[in-house]
């Protein structure tokens, strides 16, 4: 089983171009009020381009999240393929699926918001994303040697849904929730 990293897609110039200040206008926005409370139209008048140009792009909120998710993911992505250990190659893979808890939870709970919108846009979603699939295979080649380790990778993944963070963090902290979180990972790394 090889683990690989889907390219980000070729786009026109000028769509580049729109494409950017898009996800600058959003992610200024979001930082600024608050994912919930700003609208497509704020972004498509901060960004200077149509609402049709925005939706035509995105679709909706959720895909202007999963876009602006999209670099991160690919910077965690590429620190799992290629980066230093424990998180990248070279460590026994019960070393690398501590590190790939912390990592995961260090990027999700700092785009929480964004990561549940990106997640619970439509039933499924969450499964839906490309970059979802590649922390299932990860973690599917960490646990060889486990009974099933395609399940237990779902499994252990469920503890890191922002749905399920969010409830978690609100009710008992940041701190706690990592610690569960992580607690978990470590009961299965071996």
């Amino acid at each position: 089983m090889e683990l690989m990293r889907t390219p980000p897609p070729k786009e026109r110039a000028d769509a580049a171009r729109n494409r950017a200040k898009v996800l600058a206008a959003a992610a200024e926005l979001f930082a600024a009020h608050g994912v919930e409370s700003v609208s497509m139209d704020a972004v498509a008048a901060a960004a200077g381009v149509g609402k049709g140009t925005l939706f035509r792009r995105f679709g909706d909120k959720a895909g202007l999240a999963v876009a602006l998710l999209d670099e991160r993911e690919r910077e965690l992505q590429d620190a799992i393929l290629f980066g230093p250990a424990p998180l990248g190659p070279g460590v026994p893979s019960a070393d690398r699926l501590r590190a790939f808890a912390d990592a995961y939870l260090d990027f999700v709970l700092a785009h929480l918001p964004l990561v549940r919108m990106s997640e619970t846009a439509s039933p499924g979603a969450r499964y839906r994303i490309g970059a979802y699939r590649f922390w299932h295979r990860h973690l599917t080649l960490l646990l060889d040697g486990e009974s099933d380790p395609e399940a237990l990778a779902h499994a252990l993944l469920a503890s890191l849904g922002a749905e399920h963070l969010m409830a978690v963090v609100d009710d008992l902290g940041a701190d706690r929730a990592r610690n569960a979180v992580r607690a978990l990972f470590a009961a299965h790394a071996r």
